[in-house]
């Protein structure tokens, strides 16, 4: 048996030194826009979707805990349900507690306001250790960041998706975020 890839497969997903510092120093997300809420509840209840309940993830920043809250308003006012609420702080020893208390319910999808060095830090070790799945999880602006994906590490992201602050969204296609415009309305009522 070959050792190396034994240890490999059981080492820490925590990012490294090297890694983090390339990245540059934590930047704290901008305050949620309306736009941005509404497009981001807008991705969890496109036709066709059956998303009734989520857990939500923020980290510790003020914008983001803000904008978790914020979503969760909305979310419960919409006639959804919120299992969990769970914040991490932006650097830590180990991203196992915050991970496990965030798929421990099993939610229909994720909801993540958070800056983009500590949730590239827990989605590593949501990847490695739990269920979760990026592509049942949906995110605030600050998530859509083109350096994430490769600080998050190969596969690790794929099919997370947001809001921008404009209204507009965005998703990650494995080493890419892909920016997509505001929706123009109809003009007509639903």
């Amino acid at each position: 048996m070959d050792v190396r890839k034994e240890w490999r497969q059981h080492r820490s997903p925590l990012i490294s030194t090297m890694d983090m510092t390339a990245y540059g120093a934590p930047l704290v997300p901008a305050h949620h826009t309306a736009a941005e809420l509404t497009t981001l509840v807008g991705l969890l209840t496109e036709q066709g979707k059956r998303i009734g309940t989520v857990a939500v993830g923020h980290s510790r920043d003020e914008p983001s805990r803000a904008a978790a809250e914020a979503f969760t308003v909305t979310w419960e006012s919409c006639g959804g349900t919120v299992l969990t609420v769970v914040d991490w702080p932006e650097s830590a020893a180990s991203w196992l507690r915050p991970a496990v208390r965030l798929t421990a319910a099993l939610p229909d999808a994720w909801v993540m306001a958070a800056a983009p060095l500590g949730f590239a830090q827990l989605a590593r070790r949501l990847r490695h250790s739990t269920d979760w799945d990026p592509a049942r999880t949906y995110a605030f602006a600050a998530l859509g960041d083109p350096g994430l994906p490769a600080l998050a590490g190969d596969r690790t992201l794929h099919g997370l998706r947001g809001a921008t602050a404009d209204g507009g969204s965005w998703e990650v296609d494995h080493h890419s975020v892909t920016v997509f415009p505001p929706v123009a309305e109809s003009g007509s009522a639903p």
